[in-house]
């Protein structure tokens, strides 16, 4: 993978932003002069956004979820302006687009939280046009599951003697191994479990039953990653979710995004609890609160950067 502050770096060079703003607007009408008008704004949505993210990094961990929000906010917003040269059409599309639940003080627990999408908003607005959800499938997603649906987050799910991802494979590789205990867990049948996961991966050029799980072999490796599919950051392994409990089929990202979204309000609105829970440590959310944060840092930035990348690399072939 290309470190993302050499992706990043590229595009903040205003001779460079415009250049890929105007191959990216191909499709559209008198692209030079909105690449033109749109490279400053691109600029200065990508350094705000490495900027918080760095200054996330370097913060007590009380303020990280709103720099490391705002951070994410940013950098989605340079990458909506690779697509919609127009980006922000109204006022409507600058609201969050999420709704943090209500939240009763006594016996609170974030993994229990939920976050409600709405209709019109920042979060619809990016699962459209950056993910092609319109209206994005659910309409309130648990803290719970979000938090399982990052490879990062394992080891600390495991110490709890819980495992809701499992390694199938290697990033590059070719082949993908599904144990049987992952038919079980989604209660499908080989078949119907494969045609459940083809839409997002290469071509499948073989099928074989192996011991105790079952093997595909692509025709390439998995480069999409908007699907159930996941990355772990520092290994390289390609996860996958145990169970149909913890299924989610959209982009990490928008993980990061919903997840960030009401760890920032609660960090804003909730002082009590969130000061207690940061300073007495006696939840068992703690620690994948706190890695999750320290993961999101650098996560988030990757994530987005390879998209940027894609998207270069596809217009310039």
């Amino acid at each position: 993978m290309i470190p993302y502050e050499d992706i990043y770096s590229f595009l903040t060079a205003e001779e460079n932003a415009q250049k890929y703003l105007e191959k990216s607007y191909q499709s559209q009408d008198d692209t030079k002069t909105k690449s033109y008008q749109n490279s400053s704004a691109f600029i200065h949505y990508i350094n705000n956004g490495i900027s918080f993210m760095e200054s996330s990094q370097s913060s007590n961990i009380l303020v990280q979820p709103v720099l490391s929000f705002y951070g994410m906010m940013h950098l989605l917003k340079g990458w909506l302006l690779t697509k919609r040269p127009d980006y922000p059409e109204t006022t409507a599309v600058l609201a969050h687009g999420l709704t943090a639940r209500k939240r009763k003080r006594k016996d609170y627990r974030f993994i229990e939280d939920e976050v409600k999408i709405q209709q019109q908003g920042l979060f619809p607005y990016v699962s459209r046009y950056l993910f092609s959800h319109h209206p994005f499938p659910l309409n309130r997603v648990s803290m719970q599951q979000l938090l399982r649906s990052i490879p990062e987050l394992s080891t600390i799910w495991n110490f709890n003697k819980e495992n809701p991802m499992v390694i199938i494979g290697e990033k590059g590789s070719k082949q993908l191994y599904f144990p049987d205990s992952i038919l079980d867990g989604f209660h499908l049948k080989e078949a119907t479990f494969v045609e459940r996961i083809r839409p997002f991966l290469p071509p499948i050029e073989d099928i074989q039953q192996k011991e105790g799980g079952l093997q595909l072999y692509l025709t390439g490796s998995v480069t999409d990653w908007n699907g159930p599919f996941r990355y772990h950051l520092n290994n390289e392994c390609i996860y996958f979710p145990a169970a149909r409990a913890d299924y989610f089929p959209y982009s990490e990202i928008l993980v990061h995004y919903l997840l960030l979204f009401n760890l920032s309000m609660i960090c804003r609105y909730e002082t009590e609890w969130w000061g207690e829970l940061i300073q007495m440590k006696t939840d068992r959310e703690y620690p994948l609160i706190q890695q999750f944060l320290k993961i999101t840092q650098q996560k988030t930035p990757a994530l987005i950067s390879q998209c940027l990348l894609q998207n270069f690399q596809g217009e310039t072939k």
